[in-house]
């Protein structure tokens, strides 16, 4: 006989015992989802033992016991998770289909060897698994493939053979046959995580958890998983080009300002240790338009490429596009551009891009944005040789940027011999060997510096 299941409203909490479209306690629409109902007892004794393990503890009676971190063996993963994976988490994977999260987590059992995994595919057969492992170099080790999408019958494998680490593929396939909903729907997909939250807290193992996710967001995907898990790794990318990052948007154990950087080959994902490299890999040589520039990744500097392009617009109507910076961000500074530069480019067309699918989002990219729209305006290049780090304010005024010494040792490292800073920038920083430092205070003076 199946078990029955209530409704509840993710906006109020209100429950109902059928669905509706719109809650009856708070009035929103289509937020009621499907969860088993609670089972009663009246027996006194388990009331009793709940009461009893449940009971309020004072912050000095909780033991303090660090956590237990170990090595995935892929080090441009352990450091997104802030020096290995801990024991007793669980980590959500999430990316759109096809980047590279079931090959990341393939790769990842076939460096331990001296643990014991259970890899459940609910996507692949057995034998397609084996194939791809093959593929990869994947082979032996206390490896383990259940082709299961039970949520009941993984609770029971984990229990028969006590892995230390348990890789789900994918969340999104998982269904509890007490729900009536579809998999891969909202309240499937919660209770199937909470599920494997619950069997890696009490056993004590490492769950990654894979999430697939649309472009639309996915109402069943990550974001409605945030919450419930202790680590959250977003892939990005795109599938036509080679390159991947690895980015933690959320980390109970570590940092979220941490990257990797993998490249994409018929072997599985190779790590990239100089990401500066691989960003400015094919960069056209006294190109106008180009600038580079360094931002901060968690605590690793990485210098990317801006370009930009700006074109006589058609019949008086101009066109704004930006890839890989904030839109809104890119029209603020070709305002100020318009307004405290001096170039006239109300009339033109401007396109934006960041090389290598890079997506910046800290205002040390400003100035370098500003230059490469100037750079392309004049038809003039900077200069292979020149980079800028700085802010930009609506005055037209350069700011200073934090860790600023870290930014021109990695830009010095790579071989550039100019760098544009702002003039309120500390003068006790330490200058690189070889580096020439232009401090500009306005976009104009580093317009009239650097594009001759």
């Amino acid at each position: 006989m199946k078990a029955k299941s209530i409704f509840y409203c993710t906006e109020c909490g209100n429950e109902t015992g059928k669905w509706s479209g719109r809650c009856s306690g708070c009035g929103a629409w289509n937020t009621l989802v499907e969860a088993p109902a609670p089972v009663k007892s009246n027996s006194a004794a388990v009331a009793a033992a709940v009461k009893t393990i449940n009971r309020p503890k004072a912050v000095s009676e909780l033991e303090d016991e660090e956590e237990i971190r170990f090595t995935t063996g892929v080090s441009e993963l352990d450091r997104v998770l802030g020096g290995g994976a801990v024991r007793g988490s669980l980590v959500l994977v999430a990316g759109a289909p096809g980047i590279g999260k079931s090959t990341l987590l393939l790769q990842i059992c076939g460096n331990l060897p001296a643990e014991k995994i259970l890899y459940v595919t609910g996507e692949e057969s057995q034998r397609q698994l084996k194939m791809r492992a093959t593929r990869l170099g994947v082979s032996g080790g206390k490896l383990l493939v259940l082709a299961e999408t039970d949520i009941d019958a993984v609770a029971r494998a984990v229990e028969d053979t006590e892995p230390d680490v348990l890789i789900v593929d994918s969340v999104q396939t998982m269904f509890n046959a007490a729900l009536s909903s579809a998999p891969g729907s909202v309240g499937q997909v919660k209770d199937c995580t909470m599920a494997i939250m619950r069997l890696a807290k009490s056993n004590n193992l490492t769950a990654f958890v894979i999430g697939h996710v649309n472009k639309e967001g996915a109402i069943a995907g990550p974001k409605v998983l945030e919450h419930m898990v202790d680590c959250v790794l977003y892939f990005e990318g795109e599938q036509s080009m080679n390159y991947r990052i690895l980015r933690a948007a959320k980390n109970r154990f570590g940092s979220t300002n941490e990257i990797g950087v993998f490249e994409m080959s018929d072997k599985g994902l190779k790590e990239v240790p100089n990401p500066s490299e691989m960003l400015l890999s094919g960069r056209p040589e006294n190109a106008p338009g180009t600038c580079v520039t360094c931002v901060m990744e968690g605590s690793r500097p990485i210098l990317a490429e801006i370009q930009a392009l700006v074109a006589p617009g058609s019949q008086g109507m101009s066109r704004r596009t930006a890839s890989g910076v904030d839109f809104n961000r890119a029209c603020l500074l070709l305002a100020v551009l318009e307004k405290r530069g001096g170039l006239h480019l109300n009339g033109c067309d401007t396109y934006i891009n960041v090389v290598a699918g890079l997506t910046l989002d800290e205002p040390a990219a400003d100035l370098a944005m500003v230059l490469a729209l100037a750079s392309s305006f004049r038809d003039r290049p900077i200069g292979d040789d020149l980079a800028a780090v700085g802010e930009v304010g609506l005055t037209g005024e350069i700011r200073s940027v934090s860790a600023m010494e870290q930014r021109l040792q990695e830009i010095a490292r790579l071989g550039f011999r100019r760098c544009v800073i702002p003039a309120a920038t500390r003068s006790d920083i330490r200058l690189p060997d070889g580096l020439q430092v232009l401090r500009v205070r306005n976009i104009r003076e580093a317009i009239n510096a650097v594009v001759i």
